[in-house]
């Protein structure tokens, strides 16, 4: 495992959404998780550190992770996310496959992508894994012993099934399977300050 891992875990917006920032100090680029919220935040936090944001990868579409209109929440107003941030990075968006029909209008920007893909972000390689049940394009990321796990688990908490998409058996499979296969000493890393910021997959399994 290099040491040289770039990570920043950055609690941001009133869901207690963590958004990270990935990448190699010594390339000076990194990739953001789930943009959304504090966009001026999350950039300005990359320049500090001396890097280049290079892509944005998306572990699922819904607002609170991407931003967008809060009007299927029933609420007015709009969160900042993924548009946004194209305004002030030149950077492509990586989103599963499976849920390309949620964000429209990123044209060459917008790259699918589904399991088993490996994005080299300067000496590291982050390997998307496909975890569906809280919705059916839900991904993880794995990074230098560490999965970024968005709202498939949290620490002693899995995501909720019970939206549109959601799919409980799945979700079991996603779980037990497609991220139980990882070692117990994998870092975790939620997409929630719901039961703190970061545990182990062994300790939750």
């Amino acid at each position: 495992i290099h040491s040289e891992l770039y990570l920043r875990q950055m609690e941001l917006g009133p869901m207690q959404n963590f958004v990270y920032l990935v990448g190699d100090r010594e390339a000076g680029e990194c990739v953001v998780v789930d943009p959304a919220w504090e966009i001026d935040t999350i950039v300005r936090t990359a320049e500090a550190d001396g890097l280049r944001i290079t892509g944005a990868l998306v572990t699922h579409t819904h607002q609170d992770h991407v931003g967008g209109s809060l009007a299927d929440w029933g609420m007015p107003g709009r969160i900042p996310g993924v548009e946004e941030l194209l305004g002030q990075v030149r950077a492509k968006v990586y989103v599963h496959r499976a849920e390309r029909e949620f964000l429209r209008g990123f044209g060459s920007d917008l790259v699918q992508v589904d399991s088993a893909m490996d994005l080299p972000v300067g000496r590291f390689t982050i390997t998307f894994i496909h975890t569906p049940g809280h919705t059916p394009g839900s991904q993880c990321f794995l990074v230098d012993g560490r999965v970024v796990s968005g709202d498939t688990l949290f620490i002693q908490a899995c995501g909720r099934t019970d939206l549109p998409g959601g799919d409980p058996v799945e979700m079991h499979r996603s779980l037990t399977q497609r991220l139980g296969r990882l070692p117990d000493e994998t870092i975790l890393l939620p997409g929630h300050n719901y039961g703190g910021p970061q545990s182990t997959l062994g300790a939750e399994k």
